[in-house]
């Protein structure tokens, strides 16, 4: 090869890696444990949540998914989460997809997307991962306080239904993204977390989807009674408490209002305003 032609190849080879994006550099969930307090805000996407009034409460901090962050659109609020654990998403999305990278402080999404072709978060990225899955004499045995689980010896289904109170360590799949949500407000120190949108009600449908779009495939009814009522009656029973307290602002939800307790307009103006005050 004549010292032209390598000069010419070297040459090609730096302006390629000068026009490569930096890949993006993803963060261990330890970074952000426990750095936040006070009230929160669970944007999701039932159709209830074009009711909230998004605008009034945008000095309170708001963790949003999927679609959902369409509520964002229009307005100069910046999500401090995004979280989407649905690897089809960015493609059935991806528009409102890549308006969530572009606009939220925080991102949450699969490691191996980060290293894909997804558009890139302007904010930091966190890599989720789902908590490990224990045999049930293993989980009956282990000491790790951080990750609650139902325990049983009769149901091996049991095992997979937990709450994660640190991320570093995984979460747990409730088949609804809300509930990875409420484990990243315990996970960051949130005292108070309201749910909006949060209707469970697949007939319905997505409040951001009209009948003539190309809509995202919903399993609420599939999963509800096995798997996602039980995952939110444990956090109900075993994480909820005076340092942690959940409400739903959704007054259709099918969510009973003794797993979590249901508030009108005025008693979460009222919840938040003494929250900021103590």
């Amino acid at each position: 090869m004549t010292s032209q032609s390598t000069n010419s190849t070297r040459y090609l080879r730096n302006a390629v890696d000068e026009h490569m994006p930096e890949p993006t550099r993803v963060l261990d969930f330890s970074t952000c444990r426990g750095t936040k307090k006070g009230p929160v805000f669970l944007i999701g996407s039932g159709k209830s949540a074009k009711d909230f009034p998004i605008k009034e409460f945008s000095h309170i901090p708001m963790i949003t998914m999927n679609g959902a962050f369409s509520m964002f659109a229009g307005t100069n609020i910046k999500p401090l989460f995004y979280v989407c654990s649905d690897r089809d998403f960015p493609n059935q999305q991806p528009e409102l997809f890549a308006a969530a990278m572009r606009s939220s402080e925080n991102v949450g999404l699969w490691e191996d997307q980060f290293r894909g072709d997804i558009p890139r978060p302007s904010g930091r990225a966190y890599a989720l991962k789902k908590s490990p899955r224990l045999s049930t004499v293993a989980a009956l045995c282990s000491r790790e306080n951080a990750l609650v689980r139902k325990l049983s010896l009769w149901s091996s289904r049991s095992r997979d239904i937990g709450f994660s109170k640190n991320l570093e360590l995984g979460f747990f799949d409730a088949r609804t993204v809300m509930y990875l949500a409420l484990q990243l407000s315990y996970h960051l120190g949130f005292d108070d977390v309201f749910l909006v949108g949060f209707d469970m009600n697949q007939s319905v449908g997505r409040f951001y989807e009209s009948s003539s779009d190309n809509c995202s495939p919903c399993g609420l009814d599939q999963h509800y009674e096995s798997r996602i009522l039980p995952s939110l009656e444990l956090m109900s029973k075993q994480v909820v408490g005076s340092g942690f307290q959940v409400f739903n602002v959704s007054k259709s939800s099918r969510v009973p209002h003794e797993v979590i307790p249901k508030l009108s307009l005025d008693e979460v103006r009222h919840k938040v305003s003494c929250a900021l005050q103590g």
